[in-house]
């Protein structure tokens, strides 16, 4: 039965109500026979008297106008309620918990209007208003009294890429033995099971993102420490040589194997790499976060190796054969104070120009 009221539309069932009462059928037997209910058959006859059923003569499927649209389970004083409740916090209310359940929300909703709701009712109530549960997502705090400038500098990197010049996304990734539990499709009822390995092995992955191409350099350490860090600029110093690539903008976070003593020596044995920073707790900027992301989903997202070797291999393969990785910049990057500091760059670095010029 379950199965039937889910294959029906409502304007189906609409004009089978509407066909058996034309038949002097009883609201009753009609109920019987479509499998609804009473109140269902009154409703729809209503609106069909008040005139809110017109075209279904034409067997429209949808319905712009919201005419066939199932009443609301919850009054519009309710829904106020319900949203007041929501955009409040539970402790504030006297509730020893930090999320609102719909059981506590129906408590709620009893001890404030004294009326008596289900947990179901509640959730429908939800829905009805265009909520859902869904998992949070962390956010640090994004303080940088520089954050515009560090952006600017590198749109403006990005702005200058032409022959001989490349702009790369750095950071590292942690390839963990022990899986990444996640979604994945299985049968009804069952779940399927991820093995541990007992002991959790890790090897870290240091790559890059060269921005116009979509190719990822990358080298794998034992530990994440600066020499890991110093092995992917030796590999981008070879994967790019002098002889064609003159300049390089390598573009990493804040942490500190990026600002360490032997990466400062290094960029200024080399001169033609250049170092930018991103603004601190600002992932989203990084377009080689997505990258990693699907590193994550593709070979370490419910993954059933016993050997960490087979896992590092698995991540190599991923990044030489799935990709390129052609994503564009953020839409950080294009803010108007970015887009404002970014023209003051231009300005600066193109007035030195003009002064020479009308000295000469």
């Amino acid at each position: 039965m379950t199965e039937v009221r889910r294959a029906r539309y409502r304007y189906v069932l609409a004009l089978h109500i509407l066909s058996l009462c034309a038949a002097q059928r009883s609201p009753t037997e009609i109920a019987a026979v479509l499998f609804c209910s009473r109140s269902t058959v009154y409703r729809v006859v209503k609106a069909y008297r008040a005139g809110q059923l017109a075209g279904l003569a034409e067997g429209r499927e949808g319905d712009p106008e919201g005419l066939l649209r199932r009443l609301t389970v919850l009054a519009p004083v309710l829904q106020r309620s319900l949203g007041a409740i929501l955009h409040s916090v539970p402790r504030l209310c006297g509730w020893c918990r930090t999320r609102w359940s719909c059981a506590t929300i129906a408590l709620e909703l009893h001890a404030r209007r004294g009326i008596v709701m289900s947990a179901e009712t509640v959730r429908r109530g939800l829905h009805e208003l265009g909520w859902v549960w869904k998992r949070a997502k962390l956010r640090a705090k994004d303080n940088d009294p520089q954050r515009v400038e560090k952006l600017a500098r590198i749109r403006c990197a990005f702005e200058q890429v032409r022959a001989g010049v490349a702009l790369f996304f750095a950071d590292e990734l942690d390839i963990s033995l022990l899986s990444k539990v996640g979604s994945q499709w299985m049968p009804k009822g069952e779940q399927v099971e991820v093995m541990t390995p007992g002991t959790n092995e890790k090897r870290h992955l240091a790559g890059a993102l060269n921005v116009t191409t979509g190719t990822i350099a990358h080298c794998v350490w034992y530990r994440k420490t600066t020499g890991l860090f110093l092995d992917l600029l030796k590999t981008l110093d070879r994967t790019y040589p002098a002889r064609t690539f003159f300049h390089l903008w390598v573009v990493v976070d804040n942490a500190k194997i990026h600002h360490a003593k032997e990466v400062q020596k290094w960029l200024a044995a080399h001169p033609r790499f250049k170092g930018l920073y991103l603004p601190p707790y600002c992932p989203q900027a990084n377009p080689l976060e997505r990258a990693f992301g699907d590193v994550q989903d593709k070979c370490t997202r419910n993954q059933t190796r016993k050997r960490r070797w087979h896992l590092v291999q698995d991540v190599k393969r991923h990044l030489q054969v799935n990709g390129p990785w052609r994503y564009a910049l953020s839409e950080l990057y294009y803010t108007p104070e970015v887009t404002a500091a970014v023209q003051a760059l231009h300005a600066a670095e193109t007035a030195p120009e003009v002064i020479s010029q009308l000295a000469a």
